[in-house]
């Protein structure tokens, strides 16, 4: 139960994250906030979904992979923004 909770409220942090830099974006247009407030909405679907499995393992490949992801389109914002 306390787990659950702490998972909660990590999923809510994560998408209050990535609704400010959505916000940002619009505001700016600047590509790397957009690309921030993706990966921060995959990392909380991520964490969402460890609430609806039986049992939750964060070394499982496909938990692992949406997190790589979600760092991958960061790190090809920052790329994309310094390579102009």
């Amino acid at each position: 139960m306390v787990e659950g909770f702490l998972l909660g409220v990590i999923v809510t942090g994560f998408a209050v994250a990535g609704a400010f830099f959505l916000r940002f974006w619009r505001k700016s247009g600047d590509s790397l906030f957009l690309a921030f407030s993706v990966a921060f909405l995959m990392e909380a679907g991520n964490r969402l979904t460890l609430l609806w499995l039986d049992n939750p393992n964060e070394g499982a490949w496909g938990i692992y992979l949406i997190r790589l992801l979600s760092y991958l389109v960061i790190l090809a914002a920052i790329v994309h923004k310094n390579w102009r």
